[in-house]
């Protein structure tokens, strides 16, 4: 009996952190296939209407000091069944009437989002030590199959249903609550045992490879948030249809699957993940490319290599971030670090990206402020893979 408890103890444990995974970005990726809607029913300008993904990204960095905190007082697994009543929470406030519930609620769903992100790399080090590169494998998998979900289904559901964006984008509460249900169980548990460690926040601000992957961070996750906040825009302006635009944008979404489950596996075992991360930026930028050159030539092409580069991207990011530190502690106030100044910088992708269209009347000079951004990404992705020994990179929390 005992031995039967302890499988179904494993068994909701990996079923609760899967279906966590899976509520990281529908909250983002439901917005961009109805942000036209969204910007005529309320009024909204082209860089209003970026502020949308860009007030839930700034909260994935400003946010995201509250993590080790709320760690350390409640522990990872409670706090990150709190995380989901909340972003159920926040999309419910973001779809009820007016602008203030809307940015209100998107803050919200950004919030609880941005304490996700953080803690998520802990639960790993704290719950699967021995299989780091495939936990982290299958997080970001998750993440990258609910945002590719969100954006895929949103527009079908619409018609579908025949409900507006408002109760259509609520419906990612639903998945929210479930993941939360599921959790239930290891939440409820006490927590295990030295996750009350102090943070090493001091040691981690002093140690050069903190910053170095903070800027890889930031600067994958801000070529990842122009596409998520844009790219339907970009497509439908360029002849295609809407349905297709959301179903372009699904596609890359999920193309990236492969990516986060194959290359955290091969990365995690390497002494360097420089070529990884070499490779992930070139095809981004080979992506990029296409969309900027020949948006409707082939779209279906430039979606597959920027969803491999992306997710790619997106993995190693928080690989590298798992891997530099020793011990959960640890790990969750790197991961703070990182996300915190690394969203900060995201943020700013899609409010730039919406102004420049506004400036330039069209698409040319936004992806090219998008593929320079790419450029970045690799020479800070080139440092950040060095294989530099943890205890330099970040060393464990001191007394």
């Amino acid at each position: 009996m005992s031995e039967r408890r302890s499988g179904l103890s494993g068994a909701l444990l990996v079923a609760g952190f899967v279906l966590a995974s899976l509520n990281l970005r529908p909250a983002l990726a439901g917005i961009s296939p109805v942000l036209d809607e969204i910007m005529t029913d309320v009024g909204l300008s082209p860089a209003g209407g970026g502020a949308i993904t860009t007030v839930m990204v700034v909260c994935l960095g400003v946010l995201a000091p509250l993590a080790p905190p709320l760690a350390r007082r409640f522990g990872l697994d409670r706090v990150l069944l709190a995380c989901l009543l909340v972003v159920a929470a926040g999309v419910l406030l973001r779809g009820a009437d007016g602008v203030i519930a809307l940015y209100a609620g998107a803050a919200v769903a950004g919030a609880a989002i941005a304490v996700m992100n953080v803690v998520m790399p802990g639960v790993v080090k704290q719950h699967f030590p021995a299989n780091v590169g495939l936990f982290t494998g299958i997080y970001v998998s998750g993440l990258v199959v609910g945002a590719a979900a969100a954006s895929g289904l949103t527009v079908p559901l619409e018609h579908a249903t025949g409900y507006g964006w408002r109760e259509v984008t609520a419906m990612a509460a639903v998945p929210a609550v479930l993941a939360a249900a599921v959790w239930l169980p290891q939440a409820l548990r006490p927590p295990v045992a030295g996750t009350a460690a102090p943070r090493p926040f001091r040691v981690l601000l002093r140690a050069p490879m903190t910053w170095v992957i903070t800027v890889y961070m930031g600067l994958q996750s801000l070529t990842f948030y122009i596409v998520l906040a844009w790219l339907p825009t970009i497509f439908k302006e360029a002849g295609l249809p809407a349905d297709q635009a959301g179903y372009l944008l699904s596609l890359t979404n999920l193309v990236q699957v492969a990516a986060t489950l194959a290359v955290p596996l091969h990365a995690g075992r390497a002494r360097s993940q420089v070529p990884h991360v070499t490779v992930a930026a070139l095809l981004t930028v080979a992506g990029y490319a296409g969309v900027l050159l020949a948006p409707t030539t082939l779209p279906w092409l430039w979606m597959i290599i920027l969803g491999v580069g992306q997710g790619a991207s997106i993995a190693l990011a928080l690989l590298i971030i798992t891997l530099r530190a020793p011990d959960p502690v640890s790990v969750t106030a790197l991961s703070a670090v990182a996300q915190s100044a690394g969203y900060v910088l995201a943020a700013l992708g899609p409010l730039v990206i919406g102004v420049l269209r506004e400036a330039s009347g069209g698409w040319t000079v936004p992806l090219l402020a998008g593929l320079g951004a790419c450029g970045l990404q690799l020479a800070a992705g080139f440092l950040a893979g060095r294989p530099v020994p943890v205890q330099t990179s970040v060393p464990a929390a001191r007394e």
